[in-house]
């Protein structure tokens, strides 16, 4: 099972559970926790072979590496803290993972918030990603990671975000590195066939106003999606959890308390 920790609240019955993207921790959301927890239930994990799930990766993880599977690693630790339905809320490629659990467990996802969304690849995204491809066994896969963060997040006003996902990519091996990028073969026909899929679920979409290589197409998925909400973060890059954490949290927090029941515990 994933390494997991969670914060739990004498009177909310609402859960949120964080997924973090390729190459980070649940450490990611050190700028979240604080304010949700003051509300919530909290779900923090790390993904197979990232954090405190390397060892454990190592010891009991031996399927397949896809989206399916690895959604699958999130709803084993709700199955084992009893939790029924929670709220989401992901950052980059963890926001895949949360749509992978639509199709799985739909009746377990009560939102979704999703930041720094991946909806489709654009042009050079893809070119990226091949590039990735063609050279992840002979680069050393910080050169890569560090190149794809730069691109990806390049101003200035970025460089916490940058240095934060560095640090935590340092703590992956080039064989872990190589199996997830893997999963980047399968971006394509997955991410089409989202786009064309609605799942109905209430879903905000999160997304920095500089983040010029993923908003374009999240701004085009919402005008075809029911539910579906976008709320655009000034001065803000990818990682806008990390950049404006003031502004997602408040954004994030209103609408999930607009997705709930409101239950308290007795």
């Amino acid at each position: 099972m994933l390494y997991y920790k969670t914060y739990e609240h004498s009177t909310s019955a609402e859960w949120v559970t964080f997924v973090h993207g390729a190459g980070g921790s649940s450490s990611i959301w050190f700028k979240q926790i604080k304010s949700f927890k003051k509300h919530y239930n909290v779900l923090l994990l790390d993904l197979r072979g990232h954090g405190k799930s390397q060892e454990i990766f190592r010891r009991y993880f031996t399927n397949e590496y896809n989206f399916e599977n690895i959604a699958k690693d999130i709803l084993e630790v709700l199955d084992h803290l009893k939790i029924k339905k929670s709220h989401f809320v992901g950052i980059s490629l963890g926001t895949i993972l949360m749509r992978t659990l639509c199709e799985i467990a739909p009746q377990r996802v009560s939102s979704l918030v999703m930041g720094g969304a991946v909806t489709r690849l654009n042009i050079r995204s893809k070119v990226l990603v091949g590039v990735g491809n063609a050279t992840k066994r002979i680069i050393p896969y910080m050169w890569l990671y560090k190149l794809f963060a730069w691109i990806i997040m390049p101003r200035k006003r970025n460089q916490e975000s940058r240095i934060l996902f560095a640090n935590q990519a340092k703590k992956l091996c080039q064989k872990e590195f190589i199996r997830w990028f893997k999963l980047t073969y399968k971006l394509n026909p997955l991410l089409k066939y989202f786009n064309e899929n609605d799942t109905r679920l209430p879903t905000l979409y999160l997304m920095g106003n500089e983040d010029y290589m993923f908003l374009p197409q999240v701004m085009d998925l919402v005008t075809k999606h029911s539910n579906a909400y976008l709320r655009v973060i000034p001065d803000c890059g990818h990682v806008c959890n990390v950049e404006q954490p003031d502004v997602f949290n408040r954004m994030a927090m209103e609408f999930i308390d607009s997705n709930s029941f409101k239950t308290t515990l007795n």
